[in-house]
């Protein structure tokens, strides 16, 4: 298990890799080998960070946290968006694998009372994986966070959980030449998955499209990608100003953050460019006046947006444990509420789902090792989403509330994301609880 260098690279053997993936099946499992190798004083402190990563991935997580603590430190692992406690490390195997970490990371080893972030990568088999590690001082030592970028997590648009009739609504937008597609949502709801899926779907040899972004989270054949550095004054409006001299189709700007930003980015969607962008807003209506907020004025927005998306993950009930269950008289109520307005226009565009009444069966979460006892296993967004067309385009410019905006998009068929989550609890693929808790009634 020693690792092959010193900095900036891991290599796991095809052996190890097939051993940790065939006996780590649940955070136990990987709590009782580190556990194992933590009492043994003859092995490495590279190979315990080794079995660290190659668990954590082997698990499909995606980030790991090392926190210290008065006599130990707790490491924990996100999956699915949830952490959940692993092992608790004792101090000096801690210090040792902090050590290890700033070295593959090419951090300051003599650095302690300030942040540091630094970059390496894990090689497989058949993968090469980023680590992006941040560390801050803390009141028992250095806090660490590692994510996980596995290629493997990026999707296509196929397999994002669209609706059919939205589905069929993202494939006509970014097929379109020009104008401003944003997708918005708080940080880890998959807003930049969601653009990566959007450029693998239309990348071809005939249009080019640059990216710029902060930084470059995956890797993408046949697209030109850049990452911001602002200590060398390369910071997104910079850098965007520069793409739309290099003649591209379509361009990428990984967050609109600044008035300058998003006044280029506006142009280019107005002068022939197709702009890809996100924000970060609680829904689709608060895209346009989180852009005023910014600087934008309302007569340049509205000609220059085509689509605002919003969007959260949630997860999936585990297909080994779940059950399916008839709802309570107040679930069924909430469902009712929620979706049933929405029915009969679901019907017209070819989706069908079951009658909302007492023969109904929604899912319940239960338990086993296979989604490590939590009842999911995987995430799937929901999502809502309204199009500028004339009408919305003369409203934009004469009113910016979010509730009218959200009125008149509603209006014009716009659901919900949760309402988007109610179809995906009556098509089986989650539950009601998982649904308030991600999103707003």
């Amino acid at each position: 298990m020693e690792a092959q260098s010193i900095t900036q690279k891991i290599i796991i053997p095809d052996d190890l890799i097939s051993k940790i993936s065939a006996e780590i099946t649940s955070v136990n499992a990987l709590a009782v080998m580190l556990r194992t190798q933590l009492d043994d004083p003859k092995i490495a402190v590279t190979q315990i960070v080794e079995l660290i990563f190659a668990g954590s991935i082997a698990l499909d997580a995606s980030d790991m946290h090392l926190e210290p603590e008065e006599n130990s430190a707790k490491l924990r692992i996100r999956i699915d968006g949830l952490l959940q406690d692993v092992i608790e490390i004792p101090l000096k195997s801690y210090r040792q694998v902090l050590s290890r970490i700033k070295l593959l990371s090419e951090m300051k080893l003599n650095i302690t009372d300030r942040p540091q972030d630094g970059r390496f990568t894990i090689t497989l088999p058949d993968n090469t994986i980023e680590i992006r590690a941040s560390i801050i001082p803390a009141e028992h030592g250095e806090s660490v966070v590692l994510r996980i970028l596995n290629p493997k997590s990026l999707i296509s648009l196929e397999e994002a959980g669209l609706r059919k009739d939205l589905y069929e609504t993202f494939l006509t937008q970014i097929a379109r030449p020009n104008g401003m597609i944003i997708v918005t949502g708080p940080t880890g709801s998959g807003k930049t998955t969601t653009l990566y899926a959007f450029l693998k779907k239309i990348a071809s040899p005939e249009i080019k499209i640059i990216t710029i972004e902060d930084p470059i989270e995956y890797h993408l054949t046949g697209i030109s990608q850049t990452q911001v550095d602002p200590a060398k004054g390369y910071d997104f409006a910079s850098g965007l100003r520069a793409i739309v001299r290099q003649d591209p189709d379509v361009i990428l700007v990984g967050e609109i953050r600044d008035a300058e930003t998003v006044d280029i980015a506006l142009q280019a969607a107005l002068t022939g460019h197709l702009v890809f962008s996100t924000l970060h807003t609680n829904d689709a209506a608060g895209t346009i006046a989180r852009l005023v907020s910014l600087g934008a004025k309302p007569f340049n927005i509205a000609p220059a947006i085509n689509m605002a998306i919003a969007q959260r993950l949630v997860r999936r009930v585990c297909p080994k444990c779940s059950i399916k269950k008839s709802p309570t008289a107040d679930e069924l109520a909430q469902l009712k509420t929620g979706i049933a307005a929405a029915l009969p226009d679901l019907a017209k565009k070819g989706i069908e789902l079951p009658k909302i009444d007492d023969k109904l069966q929604i899912p319940q979460a239960k338990s086993c090792p296979y989604c490590n006892n939590t009842g999911y296993r995987g995430r799937i967004g929901i999502y809502e989403a309204f199009l500028v067309d004339n009408e919305m385009q003369r409203f934009i410019q004469s009113n910016t509330s979010i509730v009218d905006l959200k009125e008149l998009a509603r209006k014009k068929g716009m659901l919900t994301m949760y309402q988007d989550g109610l179809i995906k609890v009556l098509e089986g693929i989650t539950t009601l609880e998982e649904v308030k808790r991600t999103a707003e009634a």
